[in-house]
């Protein structure tokens, strides 16, 4: 942070730098994106109120204050997610419109599937557990830093972690393997380039030899768009994951990228990561969930 900026600047400087981190640690602990970015926005106004000059470690302080609003969040609303009934209903479902090729009752949406896989797991976890085990467990906080903000003992806070990482494998064994710390950083690496529409930053996270190919959920489906080398790929990424979309990883911290705009889930993105690079880009779209939002996919975002 440059001490030399006004604090306004400084504020934006830090909501460009790491509101994509902080709306997905959110989503790691809500569940919930439209949570997950009212309680980003909350954060940055309490730094706005407190003053940039006054803190040390900005990211630091933004963790805390966003982990403990997301644990405020998740203990009021922990009896709508022990409700089995309430899974697949958390009041931003994919809307389905009349444009929509395909029957709804033969199709499960992304937001449906992605929805119920993370918060089967989530439901399954005390508020505790669940900060513990997605600030350590995906992104790498020390339990020393996780004791400070939950204000619990360092041995508390491991043992929390531990048995959440043992519901965690119960409730989903699929998703048992959580992302390296490799894989979370280049992640979040690319969510936050592509949140700034930053092509430079977007490139640098790809392999030379990266490509991309996109497939849309539609009936008949188009045939899948394929885009070679950093610059085609980032270029065509940039055209639908930019700013005005929000990015999270998928359930626990995959190298998986989620896609919502107004809230509502359009697009999965699998990255293939091999030393710190990009080296592949599977996205799967739904064009009718982002319909009247910014317009279809006519191509698929890869």
């Amino acid at each position: 942070m440059n001490p030399l900026q006004s604090p306004s600047d400084q504020v934006s400087e830090a909501w460009r730098r790491h509101r994509p981190y902080l709306v997905n640690l959110g989503y790691q602990i809500t569940g919930d994106v439209g949570d997950a970015e009212d309680v980003a926005q909350e954060a940055f106004l309490r730094l706005s109120r407190t003053g940039p000059n006054e803190i040390e470690d900005i990211r630091g302080w933004l963790t805390v204050v966003t982990t403990r609003l997301c644990l405020d969040q998740v203990r009021s609303a922990r009896a709508r997610y022990e409700r089995p009934g309430d899974l697949a209903d958390d009041g931003h479902q994919v809307m389905v419109g009349e444009s929509r090729r395909m029957d709804p009752a033969d199709r499960v949406t992304l937001d449906d599937e992605i929805r119920t896989a993370l918060l089967e797991v989530l439901r399954r976890l005390s508020p505790g557990e669940r900060v513990a085990f997605v600030l350590h467990d995906v992104f790498g906080v020390s339990f020393d830093a996780i004791a400070e903000t939950v204000g619990r003992p360092v041995g508390t806070c491991r043992q929390l972690a531990r048995r959440a990482r043992a519901k965690f494998t119960m409730a989903q064994p699929k998703l048992t393997e959580v992302a390296s710390a490799e894989h979370q950083l280049v992640t979040e690496k690319f969510i936050t380039a592509c949140a700034n529409g930053d092509i430079a930053s977007l490139t640098a996270v790809l392999d030379p030899t990266v490509w991309g190919v996109g497939t849309i959920l539609a009936e008949p489906a188009p045939p899948p768009q394929v885009n070679r080398g950093p610059h085609d790929v980032a270029t065509n990424l940039l055209q639908y994951l930019g700013p005005g979309v929000t990015l999270v990883s998928g359930p626990a911290g995959q190298p998986v990228v989620l896609a919502f705009a107004d809230r509502r889930l359009f697009a999965a993105i699998v990255l293939s990561i091999r030393g710190r690079l990009v080296t592949k880009i599977e996205a799967i779209a739904d064009p009718f969930a982002r319909a009247g939002v910014s317009g279809a996919l006519p191509n698929g975002p890869a």
